[in-house]
């Protein structure tokens, strides 16, 4: 019966929770970054340029079907968030994958 059940029956039924292991503030950057990856442009952008180990700017349009200054505005919340990091060659800008910020991301969100 449910009822009956002891305070002993509940701790072995239940696992004892942990406290928080994310600060408020690393829980906020870790938001920002999951924001930034929780669009479907922007995650397909990532694996492009994860895949290629960097990209141009001026391939993106056509790889995403897209318009150059939809692209730009993507690459730009990545960049902004430290997904990506950006550089300017000549006339185009080129994107490659901030690897330690991933693992971070990834890190914060697996129980080791």
């Amino acid at each position: 019966m449910m009822g009956d059940m002891t305070s002993n029956d509940a701790a072995r039924c239940c696992p004892e929770l942990f406290g928080p292991s994310l600060s408020e503030e690393d829980a906020s950057d870790l938001a920002t970054a999951l924001k930034a990856l929780a669009d479907p442009v922007r995650l397909r952008l990532v694996n492009i340029i994860a895949a290629s180990g960097e990209g141009c700017a001026c391939d993106f349009p056509s790889a995403l079907d897209r318009s150059q200054p939809t692209v730009s505005h993507h690459l730009s919340i990545l960049v902004k968030a430290g997904i990506l990091g950006r550089e300017q060659r000549g006339k185009w800008a080129w994107f490659w994958v901030e690897n330690e910020r991933l693992e971070s991301v990834r890190a914060a969100l697996v129980m080791s």
